[in-house]
């Protein structure tokens, strides 16, 4: 059963960092840096000839921001990898082929809930026959210890095939979202809100970022083309933070701008220079208030350092408008998800 707080639409507005995507029920909205929840979704076009997912699921993922024929690409990368050229040699030993069974995902222990679409595109691949899918929860619900996410009646050599790659991806995804929720809890109540980095699992970015937003997170930029992003190599490279971004804006005079800033002073060179987002590297929160009072709303501001779940409300206490924690996506724990079977009814 849904809860009733899944994460909607948030309200502060920026430039825009990123690709449009819907976002269905994440926390991700007009303000977002990914740009999502911009577009239409009945305006995503599906050609059936490119994405062999069932047209309702592959609607379902387009809905919620997710490329289906990429999704269909990753479950098909999973289970090859699983199989390797050969067949589930357990599975097919031990299983008629004839086989049916009702397979409930459960999840193990308390979290946020994301990647259930992409479980079943999973099952859609390796499934031989048609399948049932019964959905108890949606991305982005909170869950509790030992209830139902998903049901599945299926021939039991493809549930038992696809339930590892499945799970792989689902218990992944849903740990993200647990994690981004926990910093999202943290800062209700506050203008700050927590987001994402580039620090994501090669192939796996749009995925992972999407369960940014089903944990009430926002994206960052998706890619190195969304958007500029001046660092501390780029100014080392130019010769000085000011001339880096005059570069930049000379070479791509339309695209937003956001610089790293190590100390107050380069804070105040490229607010003069015209920044759009201004990183803040490794700046206390005293420190951090004095930037927000610098800056006195004339660009973004986004902490980046130093940033715990017990320091987060005395950073978002100075007004700073975004945390950046690379931690959701590189080193989140997985959510514990299981495949319970039982016998077709």
């Amino acid at each position: 059963m849904s809860t009733p707080d899944r994460p909607g639409p948030v309200s502060l507005q920026m430039p825009q960092f990123g690709p449009p995507a819907e976002t269905g029920g994440g926390g991700c909205g007009d303000g977002c840096g990914c740009g999502a929840g911009h577009s239409d979704a009945d305006e995503y076009e599906l050609d059936p000839l490119e994405c062999g997912l069932d047209p309702d699921l592959a609607q379902l993922l387009a809905d919620a921001g997710l490329d289906p024929v990429q999704v269909e690409d990753v479950a098909h990368m999973a289970i090859e990898e699983d199989l390797d050229q050969g067949v589930d040699i357990t599975t097919v030993a031990t299983v008629p082929e004839d086989a049916r069974a009702i397979g409930d995902f459960t999840s193990r222990e308390a979290g946020t809930v994301a990647g259930l679409r992409v479980a079943e595109a999973v099952l859609s691949v390796v499934c031989t026959d048609e399948f049932e899918v019964e959905r108890h929860v949606e991305d982005g619900d909170r869950v509790a210890a030992g209830q139902k996410l998903l049901t599945v009646t299926a021939r039991t050599r493809d549930l038992l095939t696809g339930e590892r790659s499945a799970l792989n991806l689902l218990c992944r995804l849903s740990g993200i979202a647990t994690a981004t929720r926990a910093w999202a809890d943290a800062l209700q109540g506050t203008t700050t809100q927590v987001r994402d980095t580039r620090k994501t699992t090669p192939g796996l970015r749009a995925l992972e970022k999407y369960a940014v937003r089903c944990g009430g997170g926002v994206n960052h930029r998706m890619s190195l083309s969304d958007a500029a992003l001046v660092k501390d190599n780029h100014v080392v490279a130019a010769g000085g933070v000011a001339n880096a971004f005059k570069l930049v804006r000379e070479e791509f005079p339309e695209v937003a701008i956001e610089v790293e800033a190590d100390t107050l002073e380069q804070v105040r060179e490229v607010l003069e220079a015209g920044a759009d987002l201004i990183l803040l590297d490794n700046f206390t929160p005293e420190q951090t208030a004095e930037a927000v009072a610098l800056v006195a709303g004339r660009a973004f501001l986004e902490s980046s350092g130093r940033l715990t779940l017990d320091n987060a409300v005395a950073y978002a206490a100075t007004g700073v408008d975004y945390l950046s924690v690379g931690a959701l996506t590189h080193s989140s724990p997985i959510l514990d998800i299981g495949l319970d079977l039982r016998a077709e009814a």
